[in-house]
């Protein structure tokens, strides 16, 4: 009996550890599936897949292509090209693989072991940029454990330091820093993409799960400069930088029909695809970002002032005897006692005394009311970063001293543009366009600011400028006419104005009789001895004007050259 009860026992035993070890694989199979599989629980399916994915699943970004910059001909000034960043994961990458990598990469393998040593905490560092794809490769060939390499984009500027300051330059992250990348940069970078991978703990793409969003490369940008011209401006600039040995200059050229900018150059310059060694200041567009004052270019504007009020007309006489005029505590002084003289004898002789006594005789606020229409003082609308407004004072009560030195273009300040964008207005017999650094496809809607009838008295006065007599005889060329005003204006120093410190200017349009394009040149602190703006800036006036135009196909209107061509032609 007992034998029997005891064989039970065991049999009874031994069939409940059989379904004991039956039943916990099945439970621990249940438990699995119902915290994997089945939904809606806490801590269940959702959120173990969300928690393997957040330490799984990234989506890594992918660079946009940037959009290219032209100038209106199609020539390439900023284009990206791909390269390739090298990035280490400093905890998971070993000691003998950075002297590999460093050989690779042509790095100190000490000074490389040290900045990982420095962010060791770290899982991402770069080690080295924008390499060309053929050098990444020495390193990524190696295949070594911890090593990431990205595919970006390095911007390369064509022209150079001819167009810098224009077309500005990018970051290592491909964002625009200066000029128009800065403007532009929303349209030019595009929009990013994204794929999604699979990484290890330590970093490694384990499996590519493909793209999620495509990228969409930036929108290309066509500039209004022509390069030929540009190149023109800036060779021509240069000499003249080098012959003066001159601090800084500018060229602005503008198309009279389209208020388009053609050329902008200035010195000195940068090369946007070298700035290892650029200084701040080298950065600057001054044509945009930098004042002067005008000096004798706006008489014009103080002349056509008067013409408006119709208290003068073109015949009308100035006495300037004795030669001189006192105002106030101040005596202004002409070459020589230019005598009874008309109002285009006044411009071509920049008479000081005739333009002060015109002005003197004009209603308050007549003149700057004038300055204000053509644009000073305010925005010409680029959107440049950086775009200086000048200044143009108001006041409720002018002093005689103050509106005889505002006639002759001090105690206001504009840039080389807002001075090019007054001429324009003359040149287009008083109407005044929008300036534009992007070529348009249609030329924009003209205001009429100055009377027609007055702005084209003006523009003949100019003639005179450059012709014998004039002050600034060389700024006319052999093929074309050309008209325009010259300024030679003192800089302000610690004590008042220097007398040693010139900013030499000229304002000019060709051909006179059809002005197809105006250009101003500023030559800032000229110390070769000549800083009249009639032998300082009037030459590369000449020089620009001339080679432009026959660029642009613009036919000859110079008799004399004319004449020339045709007695060649005999022979």
């Amino acid at each position: 009996m007992s034998t029997s009860k005891g064989a039970w026992f065991k049999q009874w035993r031994f069939g409940t550890i059989c379904c004991v070890v039956a039943v916990l694989p099945a439970a621990l199979i249940w438990h699995l599936s119902y915290l994997q599989v089945m939904p809606g629980q806490e801590k269940g399916h959702d959120f173990l897949q969300a928690q393997g994915q957040a330490r799984t699943l990234r989506e890594q970004k992918i660079n946009a292509y940037r959009g290219v910059i032209t100038d209106r001909n199609g020539e390439l000034l900023a284009v990206s090209t791909p390269v390739v960043s090298i990035a280490v994961n400093p905890q998971v990458i070993a000691p003998n693989d950075i002297v590999r990598l460093a050989k690779a990469l042509n790095l100190s393998a000490k000074d490389l072991t040290k900045k990982l040593q420095r962010f060791s905490n770290k899982q991402f560092m770069y080690v080295a940029r924008q390499l060309p794809p053929h050098e990444a490769a020495n390193a990524t060939q190696l295949k070594i454990r911890g090593v990431i390499a990205q595919r970006e984009y390095q911007r390369y500027y064509p022209a150079g330091e001819v167009a810098a300051h224009l077309v500005g330059f990018t970051n290592i992250d491909d964002i625009g820093q200066e000029g128009m990348e800065l403007a532009l940069d929303n349209h030019l970078a595009g929009a990013p993409g994204a794929q999604r991978v699979i990484k290890d703990l330590k970093g490694n793409i384990v499996k590519d799960l493909g793209v999620v969003r495509s990228a969409s490369p930036g929108g290309d940008v066509a500039l209004s400069i022509d390069l030929r011209l540009q190149y023109l401006a800036y060779r021509e600039l240069k000499l003249a930088m080098s012959v003066q040995k001159a601090k800084s200059g500018s060229i602005v050229m503008l198309d009279v029909t389209t208020g388009e900018v053609l050329a902008m150059v200035n010195q000195p310059s940068y090369n946007p695809n070298d700035r290892a060694n650029i200084k701040p200041n080298q950065t600057r567009n001054r044509a945009m970002t930098d004042v002067i004052e005008p000096g004798s270019t706006v008489k014009p504007f103080t002349v056509m002032a008067a013409l408006e009020t119709g208290r003068y007309t073109p015949e009308s006489i100035i006495n300037t005897n004795p030669g001189f005029v006192r105002v106030g505590r101040k005596t202004f002084i002409d070459p020589r006692n230019y005598g009874e003289i008309d109002l285009g004898t006044v411009i071509q002789k920049s008479s000081q005394v005739g333009i002060s006594k015109l002005a003197l005789d004009l209603p308050q606020n007549v003149v700057r009311t004038m300055f204000e229409r053509l644009g000073f003082g305010q925005s010409t609308g680029t959107g440049f970063p950086g775009e200086s407004l000048g200044v143009l004072p108001s006041r409720p009560k002018w002093h005689p001293i103050e509106t005889a030195t505002l006639a002759f273009g001090y105690g206001l300040t504009v840039t080389p543009l807002q001075l090019a964008q007054a001429y324009v207005t003359v040149a287009n017999s008083g109407q005044t366009r929008p300036i534009s650094l992007l070529k348009q496809d249609e030329i924009p809607a003209a205001t009429q600011v100055v009377d027609a009838k007055v702005a084209d008295q003006i523009a003949v006065m100019l003639k005179r400028v450059t012709e014998r007599g004039g002050t600034a005889t060389r700024a006319q060329t052999s093929a074309y006419l050309t008209a325009g005003k010259t300024g030679t204006a003192h800089k302000v120093g610690e004590n008042g104005y220097a007398d040693d410190k010139y900013v030499a200017t000229f304002a000019g349009m060709a051909p006179a009789n059809d002005p197809r394009v105006v250009t101003v040149v500023v030559i800032n602190e000229p110390t070769s001895g000549h800083y009249y703006g009639g032998e300082a800036a009037a030459p590369v006036f000449a020089s620009v004007t001339d080679s432009s135009l026959r660029l642009l196909n613009v036919p000859p209107n110079n008799s004399q050259h004319a004449e020339g061509v045709k007695q060649v032609a005999r022979r």
